[in-house]
């Protein structure tokens, strides 16, 4: 009997540690799943596949370094975090073209996540094997493990709008004003990643104000609503005044040449905004877009642990009610696709190849977390779900299935730039003359071409840009544009200034033609800065 009871103490002992420490043992698995996905990616040459992810690599380094480097080099329509946050490591060549300098902020997030995920299990009084489901559910997911090995801003919206509903959540079954500031905060990082995050903003903003005035009236709730909007509304307010400051016009990120808006107008005059006005294939094409990314088996079980959830009495109507802030990211992009706001491809659904397809992804929260409920729910079925959830999962790393990537490698996401890229590398490295360039045509063929990017003038290199436009021929030794194609910015001034004929067309591709400024104009040609500091 002694014997018995030493060793019960033993592994109670041996318990306690294991949940006292848990969360530093899980956040060493998740950043081992991190570190070697992003290495798996970058030795195959997948890292860089998103033309974005080139983007946004090329946003952050044009801040330190360039013909006009600066804050200002953030630019308008993507919102600046994730390249604000890339600065501290862009500068480093390696960091910048292996795209580490992008991906270690996606990877810190999935971290993050992985670990807020546990805590809301832990909230909802789930055990430990429903906690650590609903984590495995979301870091062995090929697609996110794919995406945050990259410098794309999923997972870090992932990480920002998690935390926010966490802190909410949290706020809800507390009622301490610290937890409220606390998810404030987070969501003004989400505004200041992606657009989707003023959606999850306004929603928490209506469930904010519905609980206190059943809780409270209506002086408690115009109080917190006050101070939540104040704080959590920041990053909105900052960006309106961001685009007026540097562009003369607050609303030039959504109405300005390079917004979404114009590239929705160009894609709906193409007939290819299908979706806009349909609330039936608009639905239809983000659930296809969700069993892509998560796979319909748990699909189908997080729906069943979120219906198990809503009923639960166990869990207070505060709680239960708030929590409906993880569904944001599923009506957002299906109301945005219905607006025409967003455009989604599901191969052999809507259109003939994949795009934004990722968007998916964006629910894997709520999937998570609502598994790992059902499964603490369901205790005579645990070891069944168990098994076949990682049944899904093997099968899914044996056979390379991971729609994410296929969007990458050959959707519409992804421009074979290669051949424009390196002719510029090959023929331009190490001679004077810069190339003038549209970055927001050809962003990734600036990257892809391993040339620095004092080497090009673009939009963002102000009075350059100016001047090489209207007189190419004295500032650009080699100009890159879409010949004909008057959403080639380049193209269209260009093509306005009458010098064309100055130079040669040497190269002609798919995504972009080579011109070349002939001999006689050499001798003229500006090859150094010798424009001074721009305001």
């Amino acid at each position: 009997m002694l014997e018995l009871t030493v060793n019960k103490n033993f592994l109670n002992s041996i318990r306690e540690q294991v949940d006292k420490n848990m969360l530093w043992l899980l956040g060493a698995v998740l950043s081992i799943i991190s570190c070697g996905g992003f290495m798996f990616f970058y030795l195959n040459g997948l890292g860089l596949s998103y033309n974005d992810a080139r983007s946004h690599l090329d946003i952050g380094r044009r801040v330190v370094e360039g013909l006009k480097p600066g804050l200002a080099q953030l630019g308008s329509v993507w919102l600046p975090l994730n390249h604000a946050l890339m600065i501290p490591f862009i500068w480093n060549d390696f960091m910048w073209h292996s795209g580490l300098a992008g991906a270690i902020i996606s990877m810190v997030s999935f971290v993050i996540t992985g670990l807020i995920i546990y805590k809301f299990l832990e909230e909802f009084k789930v055990g430990l094997l429903g906690r650590l489901l609903g984590v495995a559910i979301f870091a062995l997911n090929l697609n996110v493990i794919y995406l945050q090995s990259t410098a794309m801003t999923e997972l870090l919206l992932l990480m920002t709008s998690t935390a926010a509903a966490y802190f909410l959540m949290i706020w809800a079954k507390k009622d301490q004003l610290l937890d409220l500031i606390k998810s404030a905060f987070f969501v003004t990082l989400a505004v200041l990643t992606r657009y989707d995050g003023w959606f999850l903003f306004a929603m928490m903003v209506g469930l904010i104000a519905i609980r206190v005035w059943w809780r409270k009236g209506y002086k408690e709730m115009e109080g917190l609503l006050i101070l939540f909007c104040t704080l959590g509304g920041l990053g909105i307010v900052m960006w309106f005044g961001w685009n007026q400051l540097i562009f003369k016009d607050a609303l030039y990120f959504a109405f300005g040449p390079y917004s979404a808006h114009a590239q929705q107008q160009q894609l709906s005059a193409a007939g290819n905004l299908a979706t806009k006005g349909s609330v039936f294939l608009s639905t239809q094409t983000y659930l296809y877009a969700l069993a892509y990314n998560n796979g319909l088996f748990n699909l189908i079980l997080a729906v069943l642990g979120g219906a198990l959830f809503w009923f639960d009495k166990k869990i207070s109507r505060d709680v239960r009610f708030v929590s409906a802030a993880l569904s944001a990211p599923l009506l957002f992009n299906i109301l945005a696709l219905y607006l025409g706001f967003s455009v989604l491809f599901i191969q052999g659904v809507y259109g003939n190849t994949w795009f934004n397809v990722r968007y998916g992804i964006m629910v894997i929260p709520f999937i998570a977390i609502f598994i790992g409920y059902l499964l603490d729910k369901v205790a005579s079925l645990k070891y069944v779900l168990i098994g076949l959830i990682l049944l899904t999962m093997v099968i899914s790393f044996t056979s390379f299935d991971a729609v994410t990537i296929d969007d990458a490698r050959v959707g519409s996401s992804q421009k074979n730039v290669t051949e424009v890229s390196s002719w510029l590398h090959r023929n331009t490295s190490g001679k004077d003359g810069y190339i003038l360039i549209s970055v927001a045509s050809h962003d990734a063929t600036v990257f892809s071409s391993g040339l620095p990017m004092s080497k090009f003038i673009h939009e963002g290199t102000g009075l350059y840009w100016d001047f090489a436009t209207k007189d190419p021929k004295h500032w650009a030794r080699w100009i890159v544009m879409r010949t004909y194609d008057n959403s080639d910015e380049t193209y269209k001034l260009v093509s306005q200034s009458g010098e064309l004929s100055d130079y040669q067309l040497v190269e002609k591709y798919p995504f972009a033609d080579v011109y070349q400024l002939k001999d006689q104009y050499l001798a003229d040609l500006i090859t150094k800065p010798v424009i001074g500091k721009q305001k």
